[in-house]
This record gives C-alpha cells, sequence and structure tokens, in this order.
C-alpha cells in the first residue's frame, strides 16, 4: 500500500489515517490506491470469501485480472506455493509497476502491464477479477481448464451487482453461482451498455441466488435468468 498516512474511504468521503501505522491497514475497510479515480484496494472481508470460495490447490496456475497494486495478488501466491504460478494483468500503468515491485520477491509471480480482458491469456486452474464486468468474457472462460474457476464480479452499469463463480465442470458444460452481492469499479475491456441495463432489471426482479449454470452459444430457455450476446445464466443445473 505504499508509505501512510493512507486516504480510507468512509460513508462521507475519504478520510487521512492520523499516523503512519500499519496497523490502520489490517481492519476492514477500503484504502485508496488512487483517490482520484475512486480505485480502492478492495475490502478485505469480500476477498477473504472469494478466495475461500476458490478452493485454490497448491501448485495450480492463477489469473488476476485487476491486480492494482498486487496486494490480493500477493495473497494468491502464497496460496498458490512455490510450485505455483500466477500472472497478474493491470491496466494502469502506474499501478503495474507498483506491483511489479511489491511483488519483486515472488518468483512465480509475472505483472504484465496490459489489459486482461483481452487474449492471449495463459491456460489456468484460476482467473480471479478484481473489476465489475458485464459479461462473463470469452477470453476468460476459454483460458479455463476443466475444473477451473472464474470469480468474477457480474455488475449492471449503476447499483449492485454479485460475485459470480464459474467452473468448468467439463469441455462445454460451466456450474454458476452466486456467492454475495458487491459493487466495483468498471473493468474495461468487459462492459457492455445493453447487457449492463439487462442486468439491471435481473437484479431488480431477484432470484439471484437461483442460478445454477452458464450456458454459451444456445438460445435461452425459461430458466434463464439473464442473458448477454453469447452466454446466459440458468437456474437449471447442466444435465
Amino acid at each position: 500500500m505504499g508509505p501512510g498516512p493512507w486516504r480510507v474511504r468512509t460513508p462521507s468521503g475519504y478520510v487521512e489515517t492520523p499516523v503512519s501505522d500499519p496497523a490502520f491497514l489490517y481492519q476492514d475497510i477500503l484504502v485508496a490506491l488512487t483517490e482520484e479515480d475512486r480505485i480502492n484496494n478492495g475490502q478485505p472481508s469480500l476477498h477473504a470469501l472469494c478466495l475461500a470460495a476458490l478452493h485454490i490447490a497448491e501448485g495450480e496456475t492463477a489469473i488476476h485480472v485487476g491486480a492494482g497494486t498486487g496486494y490480493y495478488t500477493a495473497i494468491l501466491a502464497k496460496l498458490l506455493g512455490a510450485i505455483g504460478t500466477v500472472v497478474a494483468y493491470e491496466i494502469d500503468q502506474g499501478l503495474a509497476e507498483r506491483a511489479r515491485l511489491n511483488l519483486a520477491d515472488l518468483e512465480m509471480v509475472k505483472v504484465c502491464g496490459r489489459s486482461g480482458a483481452e487474449g492471449p491469456l495463459p491456460a489456468c486452474d484460476v482467473l480471479y477479477v478484481s473489476a465489475g464486468a458485464t459479461d462473463p468474457l470469452a477470453v476468460w472462460l476459454d483460458a479455463l481448464r476443466v475444473g477451473g474457476r472464474l470469480l468474477f464480479p457480474l455488475t449492471p452499469d449503476h447499483g449492485f451487482g454479485a460475485m459470480l463463480l464459474v467452473t468448468r465442470e467439463a469441455e462445454e458444460h460451466y456450474a454458476a453461482r452466486f456467492l454475495c452481492q458487491a459493487m466495483f469499479i468498471p473493468c474495461m475491456g468487459a462492459r457492455d451498455e445493453v447487457t449492463g441495463r439487462q442486468l439491471a432489471k435481473a437484479f431488480r426482479r431477484g432470484r439471484w441466488e437461483e442460478v445454477k449454470s452458464l450456458r454459451r452459444y444456445m438460445n435461452p430457455d425459461e430458466s434463464c435468468w439473464c442473458a448477454g450476446a453469447d452466454w446466459w445464466l440458468s437456474t437449471a443445473a447442466n444435465g
């Protein structure tokens, strides 16, 4: 997070910590990375829930999209162990350079200063996205090995979305379920205005907790919760 004091987000705006004691960082709070862009480090309790849901195993390969300064990239690396691999993507060049410096002692981590919403991406077991998308991008789904897990914030243009966990059970079968509501900054290259409006309607209707699978390249049926251009979420499990 760099040297303190730090800017911390509160309901009434950002405030500065009174001193540079790292104890302030070990709270369940949002700490500014770039306050002018409203980019924060992420709420620890939310990321703890998400990382636990991914069931990360030592030696796996992970992709982190939206690495920021590398805080949660480092946690991914520790969970994967010395024989694991993390490829981190950060489109903001200033943040990417800070991440490279912060993660320089972790040989299993590679930081790429470019968008993680564009290919090519390496094959992976875990794909963790720290910015809001309106779609489970094809480039993310295609990067998953069988058994691989994608976890990202599926968010409308305004208001809360939710963290969607997608598991590639077979070559063309994807289980899907929402973990919890969430609000994130937009993921550049992963936003579609039309789909954003459809998501807003779907979240207002509710029943997002009933989603069980993700379908690709087929027409939606009566079990459809929300549909994008070439994907839809179903309240029915894969047959």
